[in-house]
């Protein structure tokens, strides 16, 4: 706050002299401006308010700012509003005076047609915030997911890598042997363009991969095969997904171990058993054969 030394005077009318022109220097130190713009923001005692003159500028409200929105045809009526109705998006017409490069304001008005307009855009700022914080949630949520499926699809690749080594080997050993006995037989019979199991197998397969745990050194073999029905491709993809299927019976319900298990083979129409030309026939014709094999070399030992 600026002190004026004032000057030890007796007279009265220089005296009052002194106080106009003291007066008059306080007043013009805080000449009234007015001015019109949006409120972009709110902080603390402190509103920033956008004119076309500045963008940015700061009014600062006191505890003596007048605050009242505008009334009536000729908006002549003020009402008295807390200062928690000045929220960005608000156009406002302020009075008061400069400190340094702030406003202080005196007097802060509104029209009541603008503050619903403010609100309404606050209320939608706010809804779309919230969409926006849900939308990052669920990706989030989403990407998490996606690295867990990748995690899971690396292991599974893994695993099958894995299987199919000892797939591989089991071949190799099996191919270096050169006869072998076949220990037990069950055949699976499928309908017309069907590759799942009948349930009905279940216990016949299951029976097998009991009896070849006794067997010393067994391997099993799965043959898959089709009728002549329907085109060459289709059929090689039914015998291939029938022994497929059946192999999954035998490892998965069986425990079967991998390594004791020959890559499935599709046969196709090869072989065919029954008469192509009878229902009858092509019934048989569509069938996977399980064999328990032994290597004779390892029953003679």
């Amino acid at each position: 706050m600026t002190r004026f030394n004032l000057p030890k005077v007796t007279h009265p009318a220089i005296l009052m002299l002194v106080c106009l022109t003291l007066l008059s220097t306080t007043l013009a130190a805080q000449e009234t401006v007015k001015i019109e713009g949006l409120i972009k923001g709110r902080s603390g005692d402190n509103m920033i308010v956008q004119t076309t003159d500045n963008p940015d500028l700061v009014v600062e409200l006191t505890d003596g700012t007048d605050v009242a929105q505008l009334q009536g045809m000729f908006k002549a009526r003020n009402k008295k509003m807390s200062m928690a109705a000045l929220i960005p998006g608000l156009a406002v017409k302020v009075e008061g005076y400069y400190h340094e490069t702030r406003l202080i304001a005196r007097t802060v008005r509104f029209k009541g047609d603008d503050l619903k307009q403010a609100a309404a855009i606050q209320a939608g700022m706010h809804e779309t915030q919230q969409q926006a914080q849900q939308n990052t949630a669920e990706l989030e949520k989403h990407n998490a997911e996606l690295k867990a499926q990748n995690e899971a699809l690396q292991q599974h690749q893994e695993a099958i890598a894995a299987n199919k080594a000892a797939v591989d080997a089991a071949v190799a050993r099996f191919g270096q042997l050169d006869d072998y006995y076949i220990m037990d037989e069950v055949t699976v019979y499928f309908d017309n363009g069907k590759t799942a199991v009948d349930p009905k197998y279940n216990s016949q397969l299951l029976a097998l991969t009991e009896k070849a745990k006794t067997v010393n050194g067994y391997m099993i073999e799965v043959r898959g095969y089709a009728s002549v029905t329907g085109s060459a491709a289709m059929n090689q993809k039914l015998s291939e997904d029938r022994a497929n299927n059946v192999t999954n019976i035998l490892i998965q319900q069986g425990k079967v171990p991998l390594t004791r298990m020959l890559a499935p083979g599709a046969m196709g129409e090869s072989e065919q058993v029954g008469n192509a030309k009878s229902t009858e026939g092509q019934a048989e014709n569509r069938r996977v054969v399980v064999r328990v094999l032994q290597n004779k070399a390892i029953a003679g030992a």
